[in-house]
């Protein structure tokens, strides 16, 4: 089992903790969490965009000039999508693009996400965060501390001063263990996570 420094919310080192090697030393499978990843994305998309093809616009059905002998090119319609007004050529329609990862595919990312923090020493785990106000700079300071920038900090337990006030610091998200999700964990530099958490998650993933 891998050690990793315990650190209080002033930067100071209290101890150690072992992370279970069922969680944190994986075999990294960059496929899994690039399709983790491609899942959450196109699962946000609303794919509500629409515009109407020549079918479906009104008008046109009478073809505007003859044939033949006006000088003009020919035409059948001015619904054309090459007429002001016509129709759109492969028109976007309503899709639902959210696509599914089996529940074992989605535990093996979520390791190798978590497997990839550890080995680029960007996972931070402290004895405990808590604050006793609401208060922004308070938080700022923290993550100072424990030198954490572009932060995800996941919480075992709901910690309501915590959540508000980091939420106003750019580049830093707060979630709780069972929210975790490979997205997230990669588009933060650091990942910030209690001692609490860390065997929430090892009690789920191992």
């Amino acid at each position: 089992m891998a050690n990793i420094s315990l650190l209080n919310i002033e930067g100071k080192e209290v101890g150690s903790l072992e992370l279970n090697d069922a969680v944190f030393a994986v075999e990294v499978k960059e496929h899994l969490m690039h399709r983790a990843v491609v899942l959450q994305l196109a699962n946000n998309r609303q794919g509500t965009q629409s515009a109407k093809t020549r079918a479906a616009v009104r008008g046109g059905g009478r073809k505007p000039w003859r044939q033949k002998g006006t000088g003009h090119a020919r035409q059948g319609s001015i619904r054309s999508p090459q007429w002001k007004g016509g129709g759109v050529v492969f028109a976007p329609q309503p899709r639902d693009y959210s696509f599914k990862m089996n529940r074992k595919e989605k535990r093996a990312a979520i390791c190798s996400a978590l497997t990839t923090k550890l080995n680029e020493n960007k996972l931070i785990v402290l004895d405990e965060f808590k604050l006793g106000e609401i208060k922004t700079q308070a938080a700022k300071k923290v993550l100072e501390d424990i030198k954490a920038n572009k932060a995800l900090i996941v919480l075992g337990e709901k910690e309501e001063n915590v959540i508000l006030s980091t939420r106003n610091l750019e580049s830093v998200a707060t979630t709780l263990t069972n929210s975790i999700n490979v997205y997230d964990i990669l588009k933060h530099d650091s990942l910030v996570m209690t001692k609490d958490a860390v065997s929430k998650i090892e009690e789920v993933y191992a």
